[in-house]
């Protein structure tokens, strides 16, 4: 009986007597006990009414039964929705109306609070706490540990993951068995993923990076991870000898750039650094090579199509670059329905096995965004260069139209950047009652900096035409990000609307 992931990814697991898991207190699970673990949680699914097609809701702490939850609801044809922990009971409420689902598994602490938004969702409820416990364990615990998997297609809708919704209403990307599986093949061949590799595994687990990219990955090729909460600088410079691969946001990068300890000698046995989910600053990229002769490879996806291009394994991994398209993923660059040439800015599309069927529940959205072609229309905009490497230059929500011309902020931020003191910056439209538009740059300083705004946009004057100017600047503490590290350009707009009295 075909069950696509459950064969690949954790069919083999019930052969493996050795560690799949290091946890961060010391401990192990064997790849036997991991699929005892779905297995027992594959019986707690069914016996709670779950059936193939039903969605199975969870907002949880990273643990091994998460990870084991995601398997046992796939592998019983089920939908897995991990949701974000950060997420209020207002914005759950949304999902769980939006996605109907049979079950919603949440933390114990927050049994209480969400057991309205449960029940309004017509959904049942159990929990699931980060030391494994919970309702859903107490019903797992007399499961047997051994299970029949579901049989299904590759076309098969394995998840529903919801965008970040910063425009409007989060839409439901629906992702098929044979979406997730496909990616992690290409990506574990591309990035020379084997069973000798140990993960070093910080992300979270409710998101495309962590779960169907890092972890995916790894159960395909038989390897191990060491399977963190979540990203501590120390706890990771601890772990890094026993390590030999790490997947992780810009910001794990910075954050370990900041340790003493983070030298040539501590990454000299590391084969690789992958950096996804926010765009990776050049000067990140330079200042690590420096510090410990690794390259990161940067790599560019999306919740609607996991990784869509790479930086190459061998060759030039180009700083501020994202790379190539991956083996069997087509991209295309276009502006008003035509390609342009190398070097323009348009839209990027992708179409390849990777690419989603659709958005749950929302057909307009998914003919406006899914062409019935394949093509899907990113809301990426960005350059090939004559060589092929993709660069990023911006969301099309984030294109600024001042006076009639396009701006870029992407071009604007990077010039701002290298201003001496400057540590990042993030550009964007506000409303202007002459321009429709103006630009306008939130900085951020470099430690010990005391930055003058106006000094910096002296600084980029020369560089830049006269309306891609910024009409104004300030300095803040951080740029707003979300758990994954992309900055939040919207709560800049909203914070700095009236800037202008436009």
């Amino acid at each position: 009986m075909p069950n696509p992931l459950y064969d690949a990814l954790f069919a083999p697991l019930a052969t493996r007597e050795g560690p799949v898991l290091h946890l961060a207190d010391g401990t192990s699970l064997s790849g036997q006990g991991l699929h005892a673990l779905i297995a027992r949680l594959a019986g707690a699914l069914r016996a709670a009414g779950v059936v193939p097609g039903d969605r199975v809701a969870v907002q949880v702490a990273k643990s091994p039964e998460a990870l084991a939850l995601y398997a046992a609801t796939t592998s019983i044809g089920a939908v897995f929705l991990p949701l974000n922990t950060a997420y209020t009971a207002e914005e759950l409420a949304y999902f769980i109306g939006n996605a109907t689902p049979r079950l919603f598994v949440c933390d114990p602490a927050k049994a209480e609070a969400l057991a309205p938004v449960a029940g309004a969702g017509g959904a049942r409820l159990l929990t699931l706490g980060a030391d494994g416990a919970g309702t859903l364990a107490n019903l797992a615990a007399g499961q047997p540990a051994q299970f029949v998997p579901e049989s299904c297609e590759a076309g098969t809708l394995a998840a529903i993951l919801y965008t970040s919704g910063t425009t409007g209403r989060s839409k439901g990307a629906m992702l098929s068995h044979g979406n997730l599986l496909s990616n992690a093949e290409v990506l574990a061949g591309l990035w020379r993923f084997t069973a000798q590799d140990v993960l070093l595994h910080a992300l979270p687990i409710f998101h495309t990076h962590g779960l169907f990219v890092a972890s995916n990955i790894s159960l395909l090729t038989g390897g191990k991870m060491i399977f963190l909460p979540g990203f501590d600088a120390a706890t990771v410079l601890r772990l890094l000898p026993q390590a030999t691969t790490m997947m992780g946001v810009p910001t794990f990068y910075t954050r370990l750039l900041a340790e003493p300890g983070f030298t040539r000698e501590a990454t000299a046995h590391m084969r690789l650094f992958i950096s996804g989910s926010a765009p990776l600053l050049s000067e990140t990229h330079l200042a690590f090579e420096a510090r410990t002769g690794h390259r990161i490879l940067e790599r560019y996806g999306m919740t609607e199509t996991n990784m869509n291009t790479s930086n190459p394994y061998e060759g030039e991994r180009r700083a501020g670059t994202v790379g190539f398209p991956l083996p069997g993923v087509e991209l295309r660059i276009t502006a008003e329905g035509a390609e342009v040439a190398p070097g323009d800015v348009g839209m990027i599309e992708v179409r390849g096995p990777n690419v989603f069927s659709g958005y749950w529940q929302m057909p307009e959205k998914t003919r406006e965004e899914l062409r019935e072609d394949g093509w899907f229309l990113t809301g990426d905009l960005g350059t090939r260069d004559p060589e092929g490497y993709v660069q990023i230059v911006g969301r099309a929500k984030d294109l600024i139209i001042s006076g009639g011309y396009n701006i870029y902020p992407k071009e604007v931020e990077l010039l701002l950047d290298e201003v001496p003191g400057v540590l990042e910056s993030a550009v964007i439209g506000l409303p202007h009652p002459d321009f429709g538009e103006a630009v306008f740059a939130v900085l951020t300083a470099q430690k010990g900096v005391d930055l003058d705004p106006e000094a910096v946009l002296a600084a980029i004057r020369d560089r830049l035409a006269r309306f891609k100017q910024p009409k104004g600047a300030v300095v803040v503490a951080e740029l707003p990000r979300n758990t994954m590290g992309k900055v939040q350009k919207n709560l800049l707009r909203a914070d700095y609307k009236g800037r202008f009295g436009g």
